[in-house]
């Protein structure tokens, strides 16, 4: 894709942050991530040809844990999906079924571009904190699980404190935040990729792709 004259400061950057942090409560989280995917995007798929995948990973037994499969089922009830959605709190992906999810994704969908949504734990001060990065995140580390790791681009929300009993602390973080916590990921999901394809559009009306 050429060049885009016409972003204007407040639309993605040319080069995107290697990774950025916003607290849920803040009221330009969505903006910033949404414009900070797209920027991920445009540069991860800049002919806009390989398939968009969002793989939310959890499980809807952990209230903690369930950050993933909240994002995924708030990501369905939105309108004229672009992408492919796996995850969701009627069919979790989890570390039962990670490795045949993948395997399936890769069948169905060629050479996607995966975003992978979780959870995670951490300091005190970052609970409530959303990131977003390039490159994969690894599922399961901070309980010790491994599993294969997950995605081109991710989004962590970190639900609670890490560093002591991590499965317990899982079970009995606030239910409250993860789910404010899952609707701006799920937000910012959706409206990052509907910049790039608004962009995709007014670049073809103008001859630029």
């Amino acid at each position: 894709m050429a060049p885009l004259p016409f972003f204007t400061s407040n639309q993605p950057e040319a080069v995107p942050p290697a990774k950025i942090k916003y607290y849920y409560q803040d009221p330009l989280a969505v903006e910033k991530l949404s414009q900070t995917l797209a920027s991920h995007l445009q540069e991860l798929n800049p002919e806009g040809k390989q398939p968009l995948v969002v793989v939310c990973i959890g499980t809807d037994r952990s209230t903690g844990d369930c950050l993933g499969p909240l994002v995924g089922t708030n990501l369905l009830h939105m309108p004229n999906l672009p992408f492919a959605v796996y995850g969701t709190l009627d069919e979790p992906v989890h570390a039962s079924n990670l490795t045949e999810k993948l395997a399936y994704i890769k069948t169905n969908h060629p050479d996607p571009i995966i975003i992978a949504v979780d959870a995670c734990l951490g300091q005190a001060e970052n609970v409530g904190a959303i990131t977003l990065a390039p490159g994969a995140l690894k599922p399961g580390a901070g309980v010790n699980k491994n599993l294969p790791a997950v995605g081109d681009i991710h989004f962590t929300g970190i639900v609670n404190v890490g560093g002591y009993m991590e499965y317990f602390v899982l079970q009995n973080t606030r239910l409250s935040i993860v789910m404010r916590m899952a609707q701006q990921i799920a937000n910012a999901i959706y409206q990052g990729v509907c910049l790039v394809y608004k962009h995709r559009s007014i670049a073809v009306a103008r001859g630029l792709q």
